[in-house]
C-alpha cells in the first residue's frame, strides 16, 4: 500500500508508513464488485492523454540560422583569399556547418514527455530506448528551474521530485512555458487524490 501523505509503499500490513511514520487508517470490509464486462474494463484501464510535449527547438533554430551565416561567410573567405580551391570545395565546406544543428535537431525529437491521468512518460533515444514512468501517487513535489537565457526565451525544466524507491528528481528539460506544465501536472495529482 502507498502513503497518502508522502507515496512511499509499504508492505500491506504495516500499520505506520516506513519513511514519514503516518499512521495508516484500518481499511473498511472488503467487498465483491459486481462482474463486469470486458468492454467496461477496458474502458477503465484506458488512460487519457494530458499532454505530449518534446523540447523546444528555439536554439536548434537560432543554430540553422548561425550555420546559414556561417555557410555564407565560408564560401565567401575562400573566394575573396583562397581563389585557388575551386568553389565546388568551398560549398560543401560551408553546407557541412549545417550538420551540427541537424544533429541536436535530431536529438531533441528522440525525447517525448507525456503526462496521462495517471502517469508521466518519459521516452528517449533512438536505437537504445529508454522509457520511465513515473506515477502521479509517487510524486512530492513538482518545480519549475531556468536559467537567464531560458527566462529570456520563455521556456525552461519541470523538475519532479518522486518518491521511489531510487528516489531523486527527474528533470523535463528546455519545455516552452514550463508554468502552463507545471500546473496541468498539479490538477492530475489533485483529480487522484479526490
Amino acid at each position: 500500500m502507498f502513503c497518502n501523505k508522502c507515496g512511499k509503499e509499504n508492505a500491506d500490513d504495516a500499520v505506520y508508513c516506513q519513511k514519514c511514520g503516518t499512521k495508516f487508517e484500518a481499511e473498511e470490509e472488503t467487498r465483491v464488485a459486481p462482474k463486469q464486462s470486458r468492454d467496461a474494463m477496458r474502458v477503465e484501464i484506458e488512460e487519457s492523454e494530458v499532454f505530449s510535449i518534446s523540447p523546444t527547438l528555439k536554439f536548434v533554430k537560432a543554430g540553422y540560422g548561425l550555420a546559414a551565416v556561417g555557410a555564407l561567410l565560408l564560401v565567401a573567405f575562400f573566394s575573396v583569399f583562397l581563389p585557388t580551391i575551386p568553389t565546388w570545395i568551398a560549398i560543401p565546406l560551408g553546407l557541412a556547418l549545417f550538420l551540427i544543428p541537424a544533429y541536436h535537431h535530431f536529438r531533441n525529437r528522440l525525447v517525448k514527455y507525456k503526462l496521462t491521468d495517471s502517469k508521466i512518460e518519459i521516452d528517449e533515444g533512438f536505437i537504445f530506448q529508454n522509457s520511465r514512468s513515473i506515477p502521479l501517487r509517487s510524486i512530492q513535489d513538482v518545480s519549475i528551474t531556468s536559467t537567464i537565457p531560458q527566462r529570456l526565451l520563455g521556456f525552461g525544466n519541470l523538475v519532479i521530485d518522486n518518491a521511489s524507491e531510487d528516489g531523486g528528481k527527474v528533470i523535463l528539460r528546455n519545455i516552452d512555458t514550463p508554468k502552463t506544465y507545471a500546473d496541468l501536472v498539479l490538477r492530475e495529482m489533485r483529480l487522484l487524490d479526490k
